[in-house]
């Protein structure tokens, strides 16, 4: 009413038709309005219902992802444990090999050095029956054995060393046994060449004795 003063119009000019339309007009925007409105608590409603939906959505993927980190975890847990126990087992096994093979090293170090003890106790006894009767050859001896000897350090070694050691000993003594064995030969030789000039001595002595002759009880 207020809009039709303002504007110069006057009510009573309108006819019966004319109200009827405006009427009409008022209720279609009213209508209009309405379903305008409805339209637009649908369409909110459903916007709504979505994001609830979506939301819903996100809770169960957070929620399926914290699972399946949690059973990563888990998984990987149990790997490293499962790792872990292999080092250990692997570890432990190792040490009882190492130890098997020192008490196998030793064992058989052992079996070596008493061998090795046996032969070359063995070889000086047979060195010292085979030694001159005079002290003084003996001493010599005695000296030179201990000049050459040298102490065994074969703690540290393993079968291959001991093996290796033992060898080493072996042509030792086998040199000096063939030294040995050349002193004798010469020493023989030169016992020979004394009796065989005492011999030569003995013989020409005698010799020049038989060319001579008795006269009146003595030799010319």
């Amino acid at each position: 009413v207020s809009n039709t003063r303002n504007h110069g119009f006057d009510p009573s000019a309108i006819s019966y038709y004319g109200s009827t339309s405006l009427q009409d007009i008022h209720r279609k925007r009213m209508e209009k309005d309405l379903v305008e409105l409805q339209t637009l608590i649908d369409v909110h409603f459903e916007q709504r219902k979505k994001d609830e939906e979506e939301l819903i959505g996100l809770k169960e993927r957070i929620e399926n992802r914290r699972a399946e980190r949690a059973e990563q975890q888990r998984v990987r847990a149990e790997k490293e444990r499962d790792r872990q126990t292999r080092i250990a087992e692997e570890r432990q096994r190792k040490e009882d090999e190492e130890a098997k093979k020192r008490a196998d090293d030793e064992a058989k170090k052992k079996k070596v050095l008493s061998n090795m003890g046996a032969h070359f106790g063995g070889f000086l006894a047979k060195a010292e029956q085979k030694r001159g009767k005079r002290q003084t050859a003996r001493e010599v001896k005695k000296k030179t054995l201990a000049e050459r000897r040298k102490p065994l350090t074969i703690e540290h070694l393993r079968e291959d060393g001991l093996r290796e050691r033992a060898k080493e000993m072996w042509e030792r003594m086998y040199q000096l046994e063939s030294e040995k064995f050349d002193l004798m030969e010469k020493m023989k030789r030169q016992k020979y060449e004394v009796c065989m000039g005492k011999s030569f001595h003995v013989f020409f002595c005698s010799k020049k004795g038989h060319g001579k002759g008795k006269v009146g009880g003595r030799w010319k």
